[in-house]
């Protein structure tokens, strides 16, 4: 897939005033959102744990791990949020794609909304 970037809002829900919008691009390799430091702190949001990620060359890193909502494509999705160092692109990963509904189209680059959620 090339390089496809959506919107995305950050919001604190403990404190849902306080928020933060970036262009994420969407990694459907990556399993889970990563944000920088500087813009989850900005916010009011703080490490509630760590976890170990394998990176692409297959080297692994621990990183700290929050919760936030994310609001893009008209859906909002309670997720897990890795802390990435300042100055690193956002990324959406595919447990949050899979959460709000949204397909990627690997033919046309694309997002599109999904079917309806089954209960």
């Amino acid at each position: 897939m090339g390089e496809t970037h959506v919107p995305v809002l950050i919001r604190n829900p403990a404190e849902p005033e306080r928020t933060w919008e970036g262009h994420f691009l969407v990694d459907t390799s990556a399993s889970d959102c990563f944000v920088p430091r500087p813009y989850l702190e900005g916010i009011g949001l703080a490490p509630k744990g760590e976890r170990v990620y394998e990176l692409a060359d297959g080297s692994e890193v621990t990183v700290d791990v929050t919760t936030g909502d994310l609001e893009f494509m008209g859906e909002i999705i309670g997720g897990l949020i890795a802390f990435g160092a300042a100055g690193t692109e956002p990324l959406l990963g595919v447990i949050a794609l899979q959460a709000a509904g949204v397909e990627v189209d690997l033919r046309t680059e694309s997002l599109r909304k999904g079917r309806r959620f089954r209960l």
